[in-house]
């Protein structure tokens, strides 16, 4: 990053002193500084799921390997198709477009027919069997009719090259199978076997530390004192990064010190690549999180317009003194409402640590749904309301919000199925509107 990326950053927030900063400019803000990390290692195929290719797979192989049937039949000569080639005696019920041929052997999968085939001769042949040679075109066995070793079939029901998979028409020798910045999924695991690579190279995993500010919160399993809750929030982002298949480091819970959380952020940065914390970023007396900023590193706080997560600190914390040799951590200070640390995490940060983990970038799935009742919605920020999407018999989608929408009330994201998406200047949605949702299948 540069001086100028860290004066963007100031000046946009300087700029919207009396307005939020819209979702759209903190996602290009967010996308300037989340670059790539270095370090490649190899690893067994099998051991790739969900990693990110850091070079393309370059096939060392023609797939298929040899022209082969695409079905059972029988292949011959597709030259003896044309209207003037030789025909033995058709049979009696026949006409002049069918075509009789000779069985002069058979091909199976792993058995090739060797021989050699004379004019009028065809070859049986199974499934994924080498073409014969001189043999370009397959009949389905079902279009045949078979007596002895001598077939007929209507010549004009085929093309020549009919029922053929040439060479090389899946991959290509020596072209690339899959593009370095690819999350590996278990049909490119299936695809790189089966050009006989045992190991791909991959992006180091990205390393995410993370922990939760407040003096009411308490982990899971301790009592609970007057005033206090337990802390949801470390397990929900420990989930969510879980699916992004990052290092994850929890780092607890950290008091409102100064001195912890000074000392909590220097850990972060300086064992990890990007830091999220939750809470102690909104305007409160005891957020002393942000006074930590100006020592720490480059860091603004912005007030989003967005719903929920209107508060959100952005921008990158030193491990130890400036310009000592570390490198700085990307770092995202979250809103500490169970809802909003979610919301803000699949749309704000999320992207951030798919693009720093080097994968290609690409946006939420979204869809049409139409609305089942009024939602209220004030236009100049965009909202994320929690939905229940249902398919109707005619392959449209409804969705109707969630009994509560308060951004406290985690119960609600568990109980919806997608996030309804409302654009920034949208207004009101009437009942029966089209509405865009985002569904949680593949998200969370």
């Amino acid at each position: 990053m540069t001086l100028s990326d860290s004066d963007d950053i100031s000046h946009s927030v300087s700029a919207q002193d009396s307005q939020a900063l819209p979702v759209a400019a903190a996602l290009a803000i967010v996308r300037r500084w989340a670059l790539p990390v270095a370090g490649v290692e190899r690893v067994a195929l099998h051991a790739s799921l969900d990693r990110v290719l850091a070079e393309d797979v370059i096939s060392p192989i023609d797939v298929p390997a040899h022209d082969n049937s695409a079905m059972d039949g029988y292949a011959f000569d597709g030259a003896m198709l044309a209207a003037d080639a030789p025909v033995l005696p058709a049979e009696p019920a026949g006409s002049a477009t069918r075509l009789t041929l000779l069985v002069a052997g058979e091909a199976r999968a792993g058995h090739p027919f060797s021989g050699q085939i004379r004019q009028q001769e065809c070859v049986r042949v199974m499934t994924g069997a080498p073409m014969p040679a001189d043999c370009d075109t397959v009949v389905p066995q079902e279009l045949v009719t078979c007596v002895e070793a001598r077939i007929a079939f209507d010549a004009g029901r085929l093309a020549r090259g009919a029922n053929r998979r040439r060479a090389g028409e899946d991959l290509a020798r020596g072209r690339p199978a899959l593009a370095a910045g690819r999350v590996v999924r278990p049909a490119d695991i299936g695809l790189v076997a089966s050009l006989g690579v045992a190991e791909v190279a991959v992006r180091r995993r990205l390393r995410v530390a993370f922990f939760s500010t407040g003096d009411e919160l308490r982990s899971v399993g301790e009592p609970l004192d007057a005033g206090c809750i337990y802390d949801s929030n470390r397990y929900t982002i420990a989930a969510m990064l879980s699916r992004l298949n990052v290092q994850a480091c929890d780092l607890g819970i950290v008091r409102d010190d100064p001195d912890a959380l000074e000392a909590a952020f220097r850990t972060a940065a300086h064992s990890a690549d990007v830091v999220l914390s939750s809470g102690g970023v909104s305007v409160g007396d005891a957020d002393f999180t942000r006074r930590m900023f100006e020592k720490l590193g480059d860091v603004a706080i912005w007030q989003l317009a967005m719903r929920p997560g209107r508060p959100l600190a952005f921008g990158r914390l030193w491990p130890g003194a400036r310009n000592n040799g570390d490198c700085p951590a990307l770092f995202f200070g979250l809103p500490g409402n169970p809802v909003a640390v979610m919301v803000t995490f699949y749309q704000i940060v999320r992207e951030a640590l798919l693009a720093m983990s080097g994968a290609q970038r690409g946006a939420p799935w979204q869809f049409t749904a139409t609305a089942t009742s009024p939602i209220k919605k004030r236009a100049g920020r965009t909202e994320y309301q929690r939905g229940i999407a249902v398919r109707e018999s005619d392959g449209t989608w409804r969705v109707s919000p969630t009994r509560s929408q308060g951004s406290g009330v985690l119960s609600s994201m568990s109980e919806a199925n997608c996030l309804i998406v409302l654009a920034h200047e949208q207004g009101d949605v009437a009942a029966g509107a089209p509405v865009e949702i985002m569904p949680f299948e593949g998200l969370i």
